[in-house]
């Protein structure tokens, strides 16, 4: 038997070709949409039930409202106390959560087909009949502040936070946490929390996403009986998006007798249903998106100073922001942002034909492991509807990732990365690391606290 020889790279004996199953779409007479696709290979429903009611819809001294939100609708509903709903849930084998995000909330459902009428019956209680009990909202309360005093300790979640809103400045609903702020927390009532419900849970902010082991018919008498009582209702939207200001700049959040630096660079991008997100997400990978990255291998291979740094342009609904993220001892602060800030410029400079082909062979023979299963099918429908995709958007995804050439990603790279707004963040101890940044901050060093507000802009 020969030998295999291992220099020689295996040739692509088949092209990579993927097609989503049959999307099916229908209404409710009170407004409510449905997304369906059948997967019955396995005997499991997976649900998603979608509403339009993220934290960007949080008042300005409320922060933190729809999130604890959707911490409360689920202690109780209907017949049901919290432990009684959540052991409802257990018999049937059905898995049940909550989240919520800076666009929407999600009401996440997987149950075996057999119970999913049952299990679909429990979200609904959930969602119609909640009990929203002043003392189950004192509880849930008291959690998320807690939770709040733990990121304080967190440097990660600090450089978020601080980057977030230095990225879209203090009049845009995305620059705060969903979690909240404490102060906000401390002020909210149980009526808060019954008026946000009012007006964001209605069927016309609402959509169902739905795949697994089910008849379209099926699916569609049970949603109708289940909700078609809800009534429709007028929603406002949040027209504010107005960003922070386009120029580059370092912000440094204190943590004292830290050791190490969480580090943040970037500024703001276009939307994701906006133009050139193919040629973005091959740029991205080149740099940051992948382990053989110019920036992973500069910082982690070449240099030593990180066990990893990526990049990413983050969309939400209505704007976007790209980022390099990394931690480094404290004493690699400055040369692994000169690092960082090198290669975001030289890949102005040109990307090898290499560079991308690797890329768009990562991106497409990765694809589709993303429609596996019953819930990443779900989620990545979700996010047709959050960003207004087209409906052919997943069945053209590699040939419009294809068809990307050199020129047109070296065109989005001048255009995509721009060095005069950068937007550096630091997170670590001030005394120790304010000299060196002297130099990277070029005279524009601003302290802030541990969310972000500016409290010393004169620091250089």
């Amino acid at each position: 038997m020969p030998e295999l020889n291992r220099e020689i790279k295996p040739s692509n004996k088949n092209e990579i070709k993927f097609r989503l199953p049959e999307i099916e779409r229908f209404s409710l007479p009170n407004g409510l949409k449905v997304i369906f696709i059948r997967k019955n290979k396995l005997p499991i429903v997976q649900l998603n039930f979608l509403f339009n009611s993220g934290s960007k819809f949080d008042p300005a001294d409320k922060k933190g409202l729809a999130n604890l939100l959707s911490m409360v609708i689920d202690e109780g509903a209907g017949q049901y106390n919290s432990l009684e709903l959540s052991d409802e849930f257990d018999k049937l084998g059905s898995h049940f959560n909550i989240h919520t995000s800076e666009d929407s909330m999600f009401f996440s459902l997987q149950s075996i087909s057999e119970n999913f009428n049952r299990s679909v019956e429990l979200v609904s209680t959930v969602i119609k009949e909640p009990h929203f009990n002043e003392k189950d909202f004192e509880r849930e309360r008291r959690k998320i502040i807690t939770r709040i005093m733990q990121i304080k300790d967190e440097p990660d979640e600090i450089a978020d936070i601080v980057f977030g809103k230095a990225v879209f400045g203090n009049s845009n609903p995305y620059a705060f946490p969903v979690i909240g702020y404490q102060k906000d927390l401390e002020k909210l009532s149980i009526n808060d929390i019954k008026d946000f419900y009012s007006c964001h849970f209605t069927p016309n902010n609402g959509c169902v996403i739905a795949v697994g082991d089910i008849s379209v018919n099926e699916l569609k008498d049970r949603l109708s009986a289940l909700f078609s009582d809800m009534k429709f209702k007028p929603v406002s939207e949040v027209n504010s998006f107005s960003g922070g200001e386009k120029k580059y700049r370092l912000h440094i959040a204190d943590k004292k007798n830290s050791v190490q630096s969480e580090l943040r660079i970037g500024h703001s991008a276009s939307r994701r249903s906006e133009k050139d997100y193919y040629s973005k997400t091959l740029l991205n990978m080149i740099l940051g998106g992948q382990f053989s990255s110019r920036i992973n291998l500069n910082l982690r291979e070449k240099n030593g100073f990180t066990y990893g740094a990526t990049s990413r342009f983050n969309y939400l609904k209505e704007d976007a922001y790209f980022s390099v993220s990394t931690s480094v001892n404290s004493e690699n602060t400055v040369p692994a942002l000169k690092e960082i800030i090198n290669e975001l410029k030289a890949i102005k400079g040109g990307i090898k034909k290499e560079e991308l082909e690797f890329a768009k062979s990562s991106l497409i023979r990765k694809f589709p492991s993303n429609f596996e299963t019953g819930r990443q099918l779900a989620y990545n429908l979700a996010a047709t509807v959050i960003h207004s995709l087209p409906e052919d958007y997943f069945n053209n995804y590699i040939e419009n990732i294809r068809s990307v050439d050199l020129k047109e990603i070296n065109r989005i790279s001048e255009e995509s990365i721009d060095s005069e707004q950068f937007i550096i963040v630091v997170v670590g101890d001030k005394n120790k690391l304010k000299p060196s940044l002297e130099e990277i901050a070029m005279g524009k060093i601003y302290e802030t606290d541990l969310i972000g507000n500016i409290i010393n802009p004169s620091v250089s």
